[in-house]
């Protein structure tokens, strides 16, 4: 979805450019409602990427896995000088 809001802006941006080459007003409302449509998707999208953590399983482990591997080689270097 963050690819739709790149071209919707690359979109809206050609659509400013057309309209102050013209000086249409048609081309700018154009270019405002296609970035208001961008807006959107961004919007969309920012609030689904928070939602997916939390609904991964407690039981899961993070999805990175290096947290706990770090966490697990300083354990083990500390343990060995016992």
């Amino acid at each position: 979805m963050l690819v739709l809001t790149l071209v919707m802006a690359a979109v809206g941006f050609a659509l400013l450019v057309i309209a102050l080459m013209t000086g249409s007003v048609v081309w700018a409302w154009g270019c405002i409602a296609v970035c208001v449509i961008g807006a959107v998707l961004l919007l969309v999208s920012s609030l689904r990427g928070n939602t997916a953590p939390d609904a991964a399983e407690p039981g899961a482990p993070p999805a990175g896995g290096r947290a706990d591997a770090s966490r697990e080689s300083s354990d083990r270097r500390f343990d060995a000088g016992d």
